[in-house]
């Protein structure tokens, strides 16, 4: 499969501040921006600069950010599931998960992730994709956002419905381990039945099927 990938870039205007969001980002491009101290929900911001660099590398990565100037302040992954996981089973070149949106804490009420929730989800190559994201309440900032886990659930549901996603059941024990993990995914207008199928039986591992 051929990961083509177009480049689209908006203006995104908020409080006097002025936003650019774009992407597929190449990752010489990304080099050249700085980011933000805030974008450490997940690793040390050095290290999840590096990591987002490796993944726009990949021949099916896609880094989609927000920039104030040449400030990353925000961006989303998409990237194959990791291989340790139940979603990469087959190596099935058309699943995407969706690993990471992540806006420094600072400009979290200036609407960008649905900015770049939207503006990763223009390109037509998407189409050729079932996209998934895993959403564990253990990575969720329930202590900033004053919300219960059930309250976030349905916020980041809200949130992936903006772009098509919806939700799936699964078998799978991370998902099942609380009621507020969510298996969510986006299956792409050129998705065929038979790769419907194989996502089922990834979804419903051990499960027979007639």
């Amino acid at each position: 499969m051929i990961h083509h990938k177009q480049y689209f870039k908006s203006d995104h205007t908020s409080q006097s501040h002025q936003f650019i969001v774009e992407g597929p980002v190449d990752p010489e491009i990304l080099k050249r921006y700085q980011f933000d101290d805030g974008l450490d929900s997940f690793r040390l911001p050095e290290e999840q600069f590096e990591a987002l660099i490796e993944i726009a590398e990949l021949p099916e990565g896609r880094i989609i950010i927000a920039r104030e100037d040449d400030l990353i302040v925000g961006y989303i992954t998409f990237v194959h599931p990791d291989p340790y996981e139940r979603w990469s089973d087959g190596n099935l070149p058309y699943i995407l998960e969706l690993g990471a949106v992540e806006v420094t804490p600072k400009f979290r009420q200036f609407g960008l992730a649905s900015s770049m929730l939207k503006l990763s989800f223009q390109d037509n190559q998407m189409e050729e994709y079932i996209v998934i994201t895993t959403e564990y309440y253990w990575h969720w900032d329930l202590k900033s956002s004053n919300l219960d886990v059930y309250e976030y659930k349905n916020m980041m549901i809200r949130f992936m419905q903006q772009v098509g996603f919806e939700v799936y059941q699964t078998n799978d024990p991370e998902i099942t381990s609380h009621p507020a993990n969510t298996l969510m995914a986006r299956v792409g207008a050129n998705i065929d039945d038979t790769k419907r199928i194989q996502f089922d039986k990834i979804r419903f591992k051990d499960r027979f099927f007639f």
